[in-house]
């Protein structure tokens, strides 16, 4: 069993505490992803797994055994940087087969494990050319070939695709969990694209500063946000959070004053809450878009920016009293840059946040 466990694991350099105290699980043949802005520590994280760094403070263990000053080579890991790092001069098998070559693996094994690995990633007909002449996606595929050929317990991934073109991240991100399917193995991913961690992951670890904001599955820190940062980290484009004040609560429900004196109510499901400032949270996905007067409840605004996507429009919208909003419509949707528009948000999906940044309360989805 593979599975890697952090407990208290902290990071200095010199007097800068970069990772702060990080405990976390990741269950054998999960696919585990590390998101969050640049300078969170998400890489340097990845480092301390793999053994590239040592560990301040705290505990890692590997498949149940401890792992906390044991070398990289035998920790049982392999790891897929940003940078390809292929030897230009060698080929294709010579590249895949190397780290074996370099244990002195007996010749029929390095045989069978190349052929297995360029079979799983689509290479065998590509064994025998150089690096410089392949593409960037096949590149990548030969640097994952010579970490799965090792046989390690975990994989690790720092980045893999941030070189590569739009078309060509899609494509290799779906290798990948192909891959992954197969494979069965532990996978831990670094990446900044919130959207990878979406679409990729089994289990989503969102970092800020050294520290785990929240650890959960794609869905439930989309929908269940513990505090703005994932909220506003999480989703594409970002959730909208719109400044409000809880005036009454009545039978379960909030009646929100917000900018310019509208007046929307919020269903509370149970939760209890005292009137006072909140932020009110909304995904673009949740806001309807109408002619003005259309809804007695709607807020007024004029649209910015309309981004026309084919499948969808992404609307800009800024609010007559407030900020300005983001709105995902149809991609016919007629509105057109400086049309006054009235905003209607689907209660169902509101969510409510302390100024201070706690969640106070999450949409029922």
């Amino acid at each position: 069993m593979a599975e890697v466990s952090l407990r208290g694991v902290r990071k200095s350099f010199g007097p800068v505490d970069v990772i702060k105290g990080i405990d976390l699980d990741v269950a054998h043949g999960e696919f585990c992803v590390f998101v969050g802005p640049s300078g969170c520590g998400k890489s340097t994280l990845l480092r301390l797994i793999a053994g590239l760094e040592d560990i301040t403070e705290g505990t890692l263990d590997i498949g149940g055994a401890n792992m906390t000053r044991v070398p990289p080579a035998n920790r049982g890991i392999a790891m897929v940087f940003q940078s390809y790092a292929l030897y230009p001069h060698m080929t294709v098998r010579d590249n895949i087969s190397f780290g074996l070559r370099m244990v002195d693996t007996p010749k029929p094994v390095i045989t069978a494990r190349v052929a297995e690995a360029a079979r799983l990633l689509q290479l065998e007909t590509y064994l025998d050319r150089k690096p410089s002449q392949l593409s960037g996606g096949q590149r990548q595929r030969v640097a994952i070939g010579r970490a799965i050929v090792r046989e390690p317990e975990v994989f690790l991934f720092d980045e893999p695709l941030s070189n590569l073109d739009a078309a060509l991240r899609s494509q290799t991100r779906v290798e990948l969990l192909n891959l992954h399917q197969t494979l069965g193995a532990t996978m831990i991913y670094v990446t900044h694209d919130q959207v990878e961690a979406m679409t990729m992951a089994d289990k989503i670890v969102v970092l800020q500063a050294g520290q785990i904001e929240q650890v959960g599955s794609p869905l439930e820190l989309y929908e269940r946000p513990r505090n703005l940062f994932v909220a506003g980290f999480i989703g594409s484009p970002r959730m909208n959070t719109i400044p409000g004040r809880i005036a009454t609560v009545i039978d379960g429900a909030a009646r929100l004053e917000l900018p310019g004196g509208a007046i929307t109510h919020v269903q509370l499901n149970g939760t209890r809450l005292a009137p006072g400032p909140v932020l009110l949270g909304v995904r673009p996905e949740h806001i309807m878009v109408d002619d003005p007067g259309t809804s007695g409840e709607g807020l007024a605004g004029t649209v910015t920016l309309a981004e026309h996507l084919g499948a969808e429009t992404i609307l800009h919208i800024e609010m007559a009293h407030g900020p300005v909003l983001v709105a995902r419509a149809d991609g016919r949707a007629p509105q057109r840059i400086g049309q006054p528009v009235t905003l209607t948000l689907d209660p169902r999906f509101c969510h409510l946040f302390d100024p201070a940044g706690p969640a106070l309360m999450n949409a029922p989805g």
